[in-house]
């Protein structure tokens, strides 16, 4: 069996992680890395650059053409709306979703003009309506390039992360975690998305081991509600899930207004709480805010 990846360290742990869960089931696996359009195209912020899958395509095209057999993603950059003839094989147990704040203990302790490192428009959004008086700064690079960066001052003074990344590459302790309701995470963050091909029975047989259904059911959830509102990965669309309640939210592009809403998550139809979110962060003019 051949699983595809992104080339940077985390990706390469997380299909690693994969490979060692299949090989305890007795199935033999080999990585190929493969360079995607988000790995190449790293001179600009991920939202300034046009169209969806910047951090997939290139691995679904291998998946499609018989390359590889596997796609161990993060599931946080998988677009809702996978190509015909591929599926999700498995989502396995999701890790800490949360933001953490690399050098620094919580936005609020940042002295005003403070710059912060972030590509990601939906972290830059919510630090711009949390604390205006900070300036967000682009931060392109794999995970340790961007806890160098702010630990050599390197224009930075502190950095939005997710503490996922950085627990699964060891530097944990560089990061204070932010409470999810401050800055709320990406839909999917934290969890892997195993892609493989809708016919291929014996790889999602091979699969169901490493599924985690408790995480499964909440990412459902935050990415039915990205759907609902028409988002891409790079929208500024939050989402998380505490028990089972789904919390979603819209920031507008300069901070200046955000809207959050929540809805009971039923195990049984996850989808519909991100659905019945989405409607009421409609009805509030989200759909306005994500069109600006």
């Amino acid at each position: 069996m051949k699983l595809g990846t992104r080339g940077s360290q985390l990706a390469r742990w997380q299909a690693e992680w994969v490979r060692d869960r299949l090989a305890a089931q007795g199935v033999r696996a080999e990585i190929v890395v493969i360079k995607t359009r988000g790995d190449a195209e790293v001179d600009r912020p991920l939202h300034e650059l046009e169209g969806k899958g910047f951090f997939t395509k290139e691995i679904e095209d291998a998946l499609l053409d018989g390359r590889i057999d596997v796609a161990v993603h993060s599931l946080k950059d998988l677009p809702t709306r996978l190509p015909p003839g591929l599926t999700l094989g498995a989502i396995p147990v999701r890790h800490d979703p949360r933001e953490a704040l690399v050098n620094g203990r919580s936005l609020s302790d940042l002295p005003a003009g403070a710059r912060v490192g972030s590509s990601s428009l939906r972290r830059i959004t919510q630090v711009r309506f949390l604390r205006p008086d900070l300036e967000v700064v682009p931060l392109r690079g794999n995970v340790p390039t961007r806890v160098r960066k702010v630990e050599t001052h390197d224009g930075l003074d502190a950095a939005l992360l997710a503490i996922a990344g950085l627990e699964r590459l060891g530097l944990g302790g560089k990061g204070s975690v932010i409470d999810p309701l401050d800055v709320m995470p990406a839909p999917g963050q934290g969890a892997l998305g195993i892609e493989i091909r809708d016919d291929d029975k014996a790889t999602r047989k091979a699969l169901q081991p490493l599924h985690d259904q408790v995480s499964a059911v909440a990412v459902t959830a935050e990415r039915a509600l990205l759907a609902a509102l028409g988002g891409g990965c790079q929208a500024p669309v939050a989402a998380w899930v505490d028990g089972m309640r789904l919390y979603g939210r819209v920031t507008e592009r300069d901070g200046a207004s955000q809207l959050t809403a929540s809805a009971d998550i039923d195990r049984a139809a996850p989808e519909r709480a991100g659905e019945a979110v989405a409607r009421l962060l409609e009805a509030e003019g989200a759909g306005t805010l994500l069109a600006r």
